[in-house]
């Protein structure tokens, strides 16, 4: 009697573990028919976000076809050494972040795996824009320490008036890209003349010796402060964008023009929408107006650029002109190759968000902890070419 007392309770105590786990299963097992809703889903699965990232990945040689163009916000690439005209105190040697040689040169390795994988058969691309670069040298130092040191790329940089030193930069494989001139944009505010942002990059060269390219690399001004209240500081760098592109259609009607960056909003904010004019639809692009490949993979919430408190968002773009959508299937001139603007996300790019579920970008650093990892974006690209 008193054994089956003691199994009866047993029974009892491990009862609700049992339903808990077949739950749990039939949770597992019925995740693909969970609503397409990011607040009721459970978690994305892993290799949903990487099939979207690699979904039609071309790793084909583009030589004599074209160019890649990549943008990547690489988080924080910071020199070793001490800039008394800037605040870079927490990546030193003894600053908070212990930013020491070794993890300088890691960092460095990792952009070059990145974009050599990004390149794919071809090498790494042949138009490439940085964001959250310190200054020249650490461009210098990522062409001449790791094996990018094997191609022909040349820097355009200029320094910004970034309170922190954070700048963009531009390097191009001269084989490929011929250039011919650059400006930097200053962005200023008229309502906060005192406040300090990153300048845009404008650079201008031919693909290939033949057709114009007009590219502008950006890191607009952040949400601190919530996205209303900084609105105005993206509205300003788009306005300056949008009059120098009317500057060079006024030039050349034809002009190829792409605008790469972290714009720290979305498609379908007024920034990018009203300020920029980048249509979403190719059927509403008139001849003056820009084409946002962003707009239809950021509306998949599966994926993005980047992931804030669980949640994927598509900040960094790849938006063009008019003509390098209107000229596809034109061998003569320059065009947007038929996968358009794609996000890059391969596995070693990403980590598991313990927090969050699913996966998210492996950063270099987590707080004030050392990770070892790439950055907290993902790459953007886009193949231009005369032959698809």
């Amino acid at each position: 009697m008193r054994n089956i007392t003691m199994l009866f309770l047993l029974l009892l105590l491990t009862y609700p573990i049992l339903i808990a786990q077949v739950e749990e299963e039939e949770e597992v097992n019925n995740i693909d028919t969970l609503p397409n809703d990011p607040s009721k889903a459970k978690h994305t699965p892993d290799d949903d976000i990487i099939k979207l990232g690699m979904a039609d990945f071309d790793d084909r040689s583009r030589e004599g076809r074209g160019v890649r163009a990549c943008f990547y916000n690489v988080e924080n690439l910071f020199d070793i050494e001490d800039d008394t005209l800037i605040n870079d105190d927490e990546f030193l040697p003894k600053g908070p972040k212990g930013w020491t040689y070794n993890r300088y040169q890691q960092k460095l390795n990792n952009i070059y795996k990145t974009m050599s994988a990004v390149g794919g058969w071809g090498g790494p691309p042949e138009i490439i824009g940085f964001c959250e670069i310190e200054n020249r040298r650490v461009l210098s130092d990522l062409l001449t320490k790791t094996p990018f040191q094997k191609y022909d790329y040349k820097i355009v940089h200029e320094n910004s008036p970034d309170a922190r030193g954070i700048d963009v930069g531009f390097i191009y494989r001269s084989s490929a890209f011929q250039y011919i001139g650059h400006e930097p944009i200053r962005v200023i505010f008229p309502f906060d003349i005192t406040a300090r942002t990153r300048d845009i990059l404008h650079v201008w060269g031919k693909v290939n010796g033949k057709d114009t390219l007009h590219v502008f690399i950006n890191h607009w001004p952040s949400r601190r402060g919530g996205q209303a209240a900084s609105e105005p500081r993206r509205m300003i760098a788009a306005g300056l964008i949008r009059a120098k592109i009317d500057s060079v259609y006024a030039a050349t009607p034809n002009a190829n023009i792409l605008v790469m960056g972290d714009l720290n909003d979305h498609a379908e904010d007024k920034s990018l929408v009203q300020g920029l004019k980048a249509k979403h639809h190719v059927e509403d692009v008139g001849d003056t107006d820009m084409f946002n490949f962003m707009y239809e993979l950021g509306k998949n919430w599966k994926l993005g650029s980047h992931k804030y408190q669980g949640h994927w968002g598509t900040l960094d773009h790849i938006i063009v002109s008019s003509p390098l959508i209107k000229n596809r299937g034109n061998e003569n001139r320059l065009h947007a190759g038929a996968q358009g603007g794609r996000i890059f996300a391969a596995r070693f790019l990403l980590e598991e968000d313990r927090r969050h579920l699913g996966l998210q970008p492996f950063r270099t650093y987590g707080g004030p902890k050392f990770l070892g990892g790439f950055s907290d974006h993902l790459p953007v690209y886009i193949d231009l070419l005369y032959r698809d």
